[in-house]
């Protein structure tokens, strides 16, 4: 099972640092894609989502939480 952070670029390569993917995003596409792609990827398990991220993609990150168990969203 593997992490994936979305979110702002200076979050997103803090996460690098450590080893954890992820994509930095700074629009409602880029994040609903980033979104959709670290949610379809059967080797992810906890997608970390920043505040603002998540909040621009609002309705489909509640969509997936509601759906499936798996990954996890985490909003931080």
């Amino acid at each position: 099972m593997k992490y994936y952070c979305i979110g702002d670029a200076d979050t997103v390569l803090g996460f690098r640092l450590t080893g954890v993917e992820g994509a930095a995003v700074s629009n409602s596409g880029e994040a609903a894609a980033a979104f959709t792609a670290a949610a379809e990827r059967p080797d992810i398990g906890v997608i970390m989502m920043t505040a603002g991220a998540a909040s621009l993609i609002r309705a489909q990150v509640d969509q997936l939480k509601l759906e499936r168990s798996r990954p996890l969203i985490v909003e931080m």
